[in-house]
């Protein structure tokens, strides 16, 4: 018994000892193929149908089978290319898209033929579903060349679903915020180049004598970059910058208080318009988004910078007198607060509208004094 345990060793020991030194024989070997030819090309590779569907789809092997082609060579090329966005540095820039939109694509069909029609214009309403029907009648009067976006602030989209063009727009839903919180994190400049004008609207505006495409070709006869339908005069109004005329098409300067404007040219006397209802060229909304504050959500102050993105700005900020809207006063922001300190929800809310614009006002004079003590300018 002795003999056969010791004999069985042996044997065992030495088959480990051969596959040990063919393995190293078979690495030395794939070194010397190895250097001896540094690409391996690899010019198509046609892998079974039923594996490649598995991989793909799972194990439903009713999809169509899929040949799959890879690169001839499986090496990262060295790419540098300092023009690219940032970030992209490293890829030729035939694949680089840096700019998105919001048109809808289909899940099947060749991408080419997804869109039969190309909206030019973005339209975006912040809404709750308290206003729907005011929503609805509003965006009936912007034809199939307008996509529309609506931001949820109550977090209510579904009901949407009984108006048809609700099935074609685009629901973004946070709850209890501001368009303006909305306008800095979705409508990017990138994200909406492909819109010639953006419309930022309220909720709550009446818009029984509005007509979209009038509006399009008075802003563009009349070379407004950044503007607002004019306002029904007996609706209450804060400034008469903003009061409809109805004896021109489009007005761009007005009269205020005395005392309430410095310099006839600008606000609120010119170059002005309020942030109810502004609507932006695609060129002026690139300057405004970045003048946009991450956490000033309410905007309040922003209508009184707008004059920066545009020169010269009392030619080229107006307000659209022919084609007009009602504001309709509705608070339903103010309900999406909370109680505090004793303060109803809506005191809370327009509180902080007023801080807002003081700190907005305070971070914008800073800003313009550092950039001038930084390279030795006057501010005049």
């Amino acid at each position: 018994m002795t003999t056969l345990y010791r004999s069985g060793t042996f044997r065992r020991t030495n088959d480990r000892s051969r596959l040990v030194i063919t393995s190293i024989m078979g690495m030395v070997l794939g070194y010397f193929i190895g250097i001896s030819s540094p690409y391996v090309s690899l010019t198509k590779i046609s892998l079974p149908s039923n594996l490649v569907s598995s991989l793909a789809f799972g194990d439903d092997h009713r999809r169509p089978s899929i040949e799959r082609f890879f690169p001839e060579h499986l090496v990262t090329p060295q790419i540098y290319v300092p023009t690219n966005p940032r970030g992209a540095k490293s890829l030729p820039p035939r694949i680089v898209v840096p700019e998105s939109d919001f048109y809808l694509r289909r899940l099947w069909g060749e991408p080419s033929k997804d869109l039969i029609k190309k909206p030019k214009y973005l339209v975006t309403f912040t809404v709750g579903l308290n206003q729907k029907d005011n929503i609805d009648a509003a965006v009936k009067k912007f034809s199939e060349d307008f996509q529309i976006l609506l931001f949820h602030y109550d977090g209510r989209t579904s009901e949407w679903d009984e108006f048809e063009w609700s099935k074609r727009a685009v629901h973004i839903s946070v709850r209890k915020q501001t368009k303006w919180w909305y306008a800095k994190r979705f409508l990017h400049p990138d994200v909406v180049a492909a819109y010639d004008y953006i419309f930022i609207w309220d909720e709550d505006l009446g818009v029984e004598n509005f007509n979209a495409e009038k509006y399009i070709r008075l802003v563009k006869r009349h070379g407004l970059e950044i503007s607002q339908p004019g306002l029904e005069p007996n609706s209450g109004l804060t400034w008469q910058m903003t009061k409809r005329r109805d004896d021109r098409e489009v007005h761009k300067n007005t009269d205020e208080k005395p005392g309430w404007c410095s310099n006839p040219r600008l606000p609120p006397c010119a170059a002005f318009v309020e942030i109810m209802a502004p609507v932006f060229s695609r060129e002026a909304w690139r300057c405004v988004w970045h003048m946009i504050q991450n956490d000033l959500v309410h905007g309040w102050g922003l209508d009184f910078a707008l004059r920066r993105c545009v020169e010269p700005a009392h030619e080229k900020i107006g307000v659209v007198d022919s084609q007009w809207i009602v504001h309709q006063f509705v608070p339903s922001l103010g309900s999406q607060g909370e109680t505090e300190n004793g303060k109803a929800p809506w005191e809370g809310v327009r509180e902080r509208c007023t801080n807002e614009w003081a700190m907005f006002q305070d971070r914008l004079a800073n800003a313009d004094e550092s950039y001038f003590v930084q390279h030795g300018k006057s501010r005049i």
